[in-house]
């Protein structure tokens, strides 16, 4: 249990704030020529951070293992959506990341 926690908390303090600053298209200058569709990947580090809570929520919770279960899979489809995010936004530039 307490690798979820600490799971969530690291995922929380470095993934969300990232994500949330692309998104915002807040990126330092000297980042922005290796970081081609910011907005983009943003949105993809958000979809993939958000594996983390729809995952450990549940098992913190101490919800069943069929609920468990459904929001492992749910937090398995974010994070393939994400990853497909960043494959479209690397693939309609032409970048590789």
């Amino acid at each position: 249990m307490k690798w979820q926690w600490t799971g969530l908390i690291v995922f929380s303090l470095t993934l969300l704030p990232a994500g949330l600053a692309m998104v915002a298209d807040r990126v330092p200058y000297r980042l922005r020529a290796r970081l081609a569709p910011v907005r983009a990947r943003g949105a993809a580090l958000l979809l993939i951070y958000a594996t983390v809570p729809v995952n450990a929520v549940p098992r913190l919770a101490g919800a069943s293992p069929d609920t468990t279960l459904v929001c492992t899979a749910a937090g398995g489809a974010l994070a393939v959506a994400g990853a497909l995010v960043l494959g479209t936004a690397t693939w309609r530039t032409g970048r590789v990341s």
